[in-house]
């Protein structure tokens, strides 16, 4: 009898430990977002040329943390791009594309923000993801930067390299300042075969 017991619980525990984990609703860039890309890793190259083994971010990143909600209003669909705009003014295009068909290639980048852009005027924030598209074909390393009255930014691709699947993909550093207070934050994208780019992770 006691032996039986011990076969019961033993099977139970094996059972249990080899279920599949269940997935965490508040992991909104894995499950909303991200999609079924296997693009979370990606070889670097540095700006000396270099390769580095290493991915360039840690995956995933949530951004803003595990369980921070962004408003059902700053999410919104163009073709097949999520459009995620968690601060700043809510507008169409990107940069100095002001419809969304000829920014389509940069929508994307939207994630890629600081919560300082709640204070910038739509054309200061415009400026800076200007300075994001110019950073997409600029040299690893080379910092393009913007300003604008009080405001000023920059954005830098740190990293490049190919992922796993043979799309390019780059780092990118954002930074803003405003009335002395800077803040900045990092994503990852990597292109499409249409030429547009697919945010792969952000985080500060």
């Amino acid at each position: 009898m006691q032996q039986s017991i011990i076969a019961l619980l033993t099977a139970t525990f094996i059972a249990i430990s080899m279920a599949p984990a269940q997935a965490d609703p508040h992991d909104y860039w894995r499950d909303q977002y991200r999609g079924q890309h296997n693009d979370r890793r990606y070889d670097q190259q540095r700006s000396y040329g270099k390769r580095d083994s290493r991915p360039s971010v840690k995956s995933p990143i949530i951004h803003r943390g595990r369980g921070y909600s962004i408003p059902p209003n700053r999410i919104r669909r163009h073709r097949d791009i999520v459009i995620v705009r968690p601060h700043g003014h809510l507008y169409s295009g990107y940069g100095h594309y002001y419809r969304d068909d000829d920014a389509y290639k940069w929508l994307a980048f939207t994630a890629i923000a600081v919560k300082l852009l709640d204070n910038l005027n739509e054309q200061q924030q415009r400026e800076h993801e200007a300075a994001q598209v110019y950073a997409t074909a600029a040299p690893i390393g080379e910092t393009i930067s913007w300003s604008d009255g009080r405001a000023s930014g920059q954005v830098t691709a740190i990293r490049e390299g190919n992922s796993s699947a043979g799309r390019y993909c780059r780092e990118f550093h954002h930074e803003v300042t405003i009335g002395g207070r800077k803040e900045q934050s990092y994503g990852t994208a990597c292109r499409q075969p249409d030429g547009s780019w697919e945010l792969i992770s952000t985080g500060q």
